[in-house]
This record gives structure tokens, C-alpha cells and sequence, in this order.
């Protein structure tokens, strides 16, 4: 497995390590990492979903919404799969009620606007990126960065309130990343 070492959107360092180098036994040091990354996307797969509903048939930007939706159904099919079973980790208690959230948020903000929709997915993503910055991840982390950058390149610092909409959202995901290390 690819894991790349990065700083804030410069390129990736990479180097392929054997998955099991890093998670071999989950202890209490690696279960809430994996419990807070599986978490995540379960989070983004519910946001997503809610972008899909509202702006999917979009011509502009419904296809670039779905693969990115598809990207992060991969993610979690690698933190379900390949970490949660393999190294029997929980997922969190709130998967239900963060599918939900997610898909509200992200369905509310597309309602509003594409560029609404791409600021909220730009402070996600940004949240998302930092968190992952911390830790040795693959492939996820980098698709992440690029999930930001795109949301960029499509005029999320055009919406109405930019900056509150990411102080707001991304400060709920940082919330959210401490109620998943504890739930």
C-alpha cells in the first residue's frame, strides 16, 4: 500500500509499505484513529449523498460530484474492509445519526447554490486534509487534498457567506472528529 507523508497541498512524498507494517494489532493507540478515519467517511458518504440528490443532474458539475462521491465510497469500503474487520476495530455509535447530518448539510448547501455546496465540501475536505496530515494514510489522503482543490476550482469561495459557511463547517468537523475518538 502507497502512503504519502505530505504538507498542505504541495506533492506528495510516497513511499509502499505493507499495510500490516502499521496496523498489525490494533491497540488502544491505532483503534481510535481507525475508529475517527472510518467514522469521517461515513460522514462524507452521507454528505455526498446529499450533493448527489440536489445537484447530480447538474451538467456543470453533477458527473465531477458523482466520482467524487465514488472516491469516497472506495475510502470507506477500505476503512470498513481492510481496517475495522481486519483489525477488529468498532465503528463509532453515531453512524447513524452523522449519515443523516451529513446528508442534511451538504443537501441544504446545495440547495442554496453549486458554489455553496463546493464551499461547505472545501471546508470539509480542509478539515479532512489536516487531520489526515497527522497520520501515515494512502491514496485517501491525497484524494482528499484533491477533493479541495476542485471544490476550489468551482467557485466555493463564491458563495454567499464563504467564510462562515467554513468557519461553521469546519468547526463542526473538528467537533465531530473529537466525538468520534470518544464514541
Amino acid at each position: 500500500m502507497w502512503h504519502c507523508f505530505h504538507k498542505r497541498r504541495t506533492r506528495p512524498r510516497c513511499v509502499y509499505l505493507p499495510l500490516s507494517r502499521h496496523f498489525s494489532r490494533a491497540t488502544g493507540n491505532t483503534r481510535r484513529p481507525l475508529r475517527v478515519d472510518q467514522s469521517g467517511e461515513i460522514t462524507v458518504n452521507g454528505m455526498y449523498r446529499g450533493q448527489v440528490t440536489v445537484l447530480g443532474h447538474d451538467p456543470r458539475v453533477g458527473s465531477l460530484i458523482q466520482e467524487t462521491r465514488n472516491q469516497d465510497k472506495r475510502h470507506l469500503e477500505v476503512m470498513n474492509h481492510k481496517l475495522q474487520l481486519q483489525h477488529q476495530v468498532r465503528p463509532t455509535i453515531l453512524s447513524d445519526a452523522v449519515k443523516a447530518a451529513g446528508f442534511a448539510l451538504r443537501a441544504a448547501m446545495a440547495l442554496m447554490s453549486k458554489e455553496a455546496a463546493m464551499a461547505c465540501t472545501e471546508a470539509v475536505e480542509a478539515v479532512i486534509g489536516e487531520h489526515y496530515d497527522e497520520e501515515v494514510i494512502t491514496e485517501i489522503r491525497r484524494d482528499e487534498w484533491q477533493h479541495l482543490d476542485t471544490a476550489i476550482e468551482h467557485h466555493a469561495q463564491r458563495a454567499p457567506a464563504h467564510t462562515l459557511v467554513g468557519t461553521a463547517v469546519g468547526g463542526g468537523c473538528k467537533i465531530a472528529i473529537e466525538l468520534y475518538k470518544r464514541f
